[in-house]
């Protein structure tokens, strides 16, 4: 008989994960507020993500990441710090809400799959934002600043409200961000 709790813990924890691939912070933002408002149970150890102080690190962190997407030699950093950060981002929140009752090979097997999820939805970024730089010379990278901001947030919510959603709209992400990179990697001069 299949458990929908672990399935709703797991489908929130992976899509929470991957939406870490488009901001880092906006995820964990996400997650402090839905725990703080008691909507989101979090595992044993990670009560601290819904604190007061939690809330207002992930706010700050969240307008600064936000800002210095719109700003061109700013993005290019984050870029570069970003990938590794959305990784732990993904394991954090992963950990913090799959449901610490199931098998531990199981569940840290589900963590690092989620991590994976965010790490493929960064790497994804990275290439359509160096795609767009090389075809507008940057010019169209804030409307891309723009769209990862925008689906950092409807995943998140999404993962948080209808969990099973939040996966088929990854996958379709993912199937997307696949189809365009075909689309422009093979106009690119080789």
């Amino acid at each position: 008989m299949i458990d929908w709790g672990i399935v709703f813990t797991v489908c929130i924890g992976v899509g929470l994960s991957a939406a870490c691939g488009f901001r880092v912070f906006v995820p964990l933002l996400i997650l402090s507020v839905a725990s703080s408002a008691g909507y989101i149970p979090l595992s044993p150890g990670f009560q601290w993500l819904a604190s007061t102080p939690a809330i207002i690190i992930f706010s700050t962190a969240t307008i600064f990441e936000i800002l210095g997407y719109f700003i061109p030699w700013v993005d290019h950093f984050l870029d570069a710090i970003a990938t590794p950060l959305a990784v732990l981002a993904g394991v954090t929140i992963a950990v913090s809400v799959i449901s610490p009752d199931m098998n531990p090979v199981l569940r840290w097997s589900l963590v690092l799959i989620a991590a994976g999820g965010a790490g493929t939805v960064q790497a994804s970024t990275v290439v359509l934002r160096a795609l767009s730089t090389a075809a507008t010379g940057g010019l169209a990278n804030p409307l891309f600043a723009l769209f990862e901001l925008a689906a950092a947030v409807i995943l998140a919510l999404i993962a948080i409200f209808i969990p099973l959603l939040a996966i088929g709209l990854l996958l379709l992400f993912l199937a997307l961000g696949k189809k365009l990179y075909r689309k422009f990697a093979h106009k690119q001069p080789a």
